[in-house]
């Protein structure tokens, strides 16, 4: 038993005994009420969406607010066993639906399996965010390589990959080498609406919060497309719950 629970059962013994000797009854009893209460506080704006059992907020705050309007997971299925490795959040600014439509009335599978709708949010003016939460442990140097092999496969296929790009991913690389993915740590990628850069944040239990800002433009929207990129998307069941909660705000 925790000490709030030891108090307010010392606190409802104490009113009991007063009750018996005292004709205030109803006050006494008004009391106890107000002391259950503050003995069990409950959460106030902590409204949350479970991804995998893993909450997340229906809105983050950053230059504005950002709603969360697609999730997911991603995932590897190995002789019939589902192995999850993260659970993802996408977080928009909702004005971008205004960008896009071009698609109005089409229906989440429709969108989900046309890449020039999601080139189009990519490429949309708005803020972007992206939380990655890990559930299965890895070194940071595993994800580093699978997101320098998605993002330079990308920049060949539109001969971007130059030394700029080359560099700038390497740095990329660099910042998640040493890190180690407990379960529950969380990659942030800021997408700010005023400039073609991107700002990784990378948060652990008892790990100090450290940040890196990728400024190479052409790397910045290769990430966004491994993780937005339509039927190239990394997470297909994020494409797919971001295309259905587009469709439904695009036929409004």
């Amino acid at each position: 038993m925790d000490r709030e629970q030891d108090m307010g059962l010392n606190i409802s013994f104490t009113l009991i005994s007063l009750c018996d000797s005292s004709p205030n009854v109803s006050f006494l009893l008004l009391l106890h009420h107000l002391c259950s209460l503050s003995s069990n506080p409950q959460p106030v704006g902590t409204e949350m969406v479970m991804v995998d059992e893993i909450p997340f907020p229906h809105q983050i705050e950053k230059a504005k607010p950002l709603c969360l309007l697609g999730h997911g997971i991603t995932d590897i299925v190995i002789h019939f066993l589902q192995i999850k490795f993260t659970a993802i959040g996408v977080y928009l600014d909702p004005e971008i639906v205004g960008h896009l439509q071009q698609w109005k009335n089409k229906s989440g599978e429709e969108l989900a399996k046309d890449d020039d709708f999601f080139e189009a949010l990519i490429s949309a003016d708005g803020e972007k965010c992206l939380r990655i939460v890990v559930i299965k442990e890895i070194k940071g140097s595993q994800y580093g390589v699978q997101l320098e092999s998605a993002v330079r496969d990308r920049l060949v296929d539109v001969d971007q990959y130059e030394e700029e790009e080359e560099e700038a991913l390497e740095k990329v690389v660099e910042f998640f080498q040493c890190k180690y993915f407990k379960k529950d740590s969380v990659i942030v990628f800021h997408f700010p609406a005023t400039s073609p850069t991107a700002e990784i944040v990378f948060t652990a239990e008892g790990k100090e919060e450290s940040k890196i800002t990728v400024e190479n433009a052409n790397v910045v929207k290769m990430i966004q497309k491994w993780y937005l990129g339509g039927t190239r998307g990394v997470s297909p069941t994020t494409i797919s719950s971001l295309a259905n909660t587009l469709a439904t705000k695009l036929s409004k």
